[in-house]
Formats: C-alpha cells, sequence, structure tokens
C-alpha cells in the first residue's frame, strides 16, 4: 500500500478535540501564566472540587500555578498531560487551560519559584486517583 499513513495516538487525541461540536460560544476564560514565567510545552489545566484542593497540595513532590475559586481548584500542567490517561470523576481535563463554567477568572493562589508554571501531571493523577479512591488507567485490568 503506497501513501498509506500511521496515526499515533497523539495525533488522534488532537483530531477528535478538533472533532467536537461546538455549542453557542460562551465567554472563554484561559488561567493565565503569571508574568515572568515561560510556558514552553503549552498550558492545560487540571480541576478538582475546592473540597478536594487542599488534600491534593501536600501530596505533590511540586506543585505549579494553582487557581482557585469558591468550586473547583485548578492545576496548571503541560498540553497533552491528558495522554493516555482517564482522569477519574470528578476531577475534570480543561484543554488549553481554559475555565468553561466559571463566571469570572480564578484567583492565583500558589505559584512556585522559577520560571515554569507546571505542576508535573503523572504525581497530580496519581494525588487525584489515591484521593478518588480510583486505580490508575494503567493498573485496571484489560477486558477484551
Amino acid at each position: 500500500m503506497t501513501g498509506a499513513r500511521t496515526l499515533s495516538l497523539n495525533t488522534l487525541v488532537r483530531l477528535q478535540r478538533e472533532l467536537r461540536p461546538s455549542a453557542a460560544p460562551l465567554p472563554r476564560l484561559r488561567l493565565p501564566v503569571p508574568d515572568g514565567m515561560t510556558a514552553p510545552m503549552g498550558c492545560d489545566a487540571v480541576a478538582v472540587p475546592a473540597r478536594f484542593g487542599p488534600l491534593v497540595m501536600p501530596r505533590l513532590p511540586r506543585v505549579g500555578c494553582v487557581y482557585a475559586d469558591e468550586t473547583h481548584w485548578w492545576w496548571l500542567v503541560p498540553s497533552d498531560s491528558d495522554y493516555a490517561l482517564e482522569w477519574p470523576a470528578p476531577a475534570r481535563y480543561d484543554t488549553g487551560a481554559v475555565v468553561p463554567d466559571a463566571p469570572d477568572l480564578p484567583h492565583l493562589i500558589h505559584r512556585p519559584d522559577g520560571t515554569l508554571p507546571y505542576t508535573p501531571p503523572i504525581p497530580l493523577y496519581l494525588a487525584v486517583c489515591r484521593l478518588t479512591d480510583t486505580a490508575p488507567s494503567w493498573s485496571r485490568p484489560v477486558t477484551a
């Protein structure tokens, strides 16, 4: 077969995002990267209900930028940190660090030292799995 292309899982994830039907446009609030920081890998965000926020923080070896309002806490992570991960409910993965349901931009409650705004996604994922009593996706049995 000539001209056949193999698509990686990364490409398929991006295509799936592009194909999602768009509802009526809502104001798109995006969590900003603070002045003096850079996001060379782009930014997404992981949101958890506010009641989980203080429980997640001490479980992380490094905490990047964290934003919060009355209902949610958001951690900035590198773009595509949902690749091959199923973030457990009630956590939500927000592509582009867009906070779709927030009426106002959440407040920055933690800024790390240095110039990178990221929380490492795997420790964050494991902390959220532990708090929600969910097995990480790679440790679940495979069914046919």
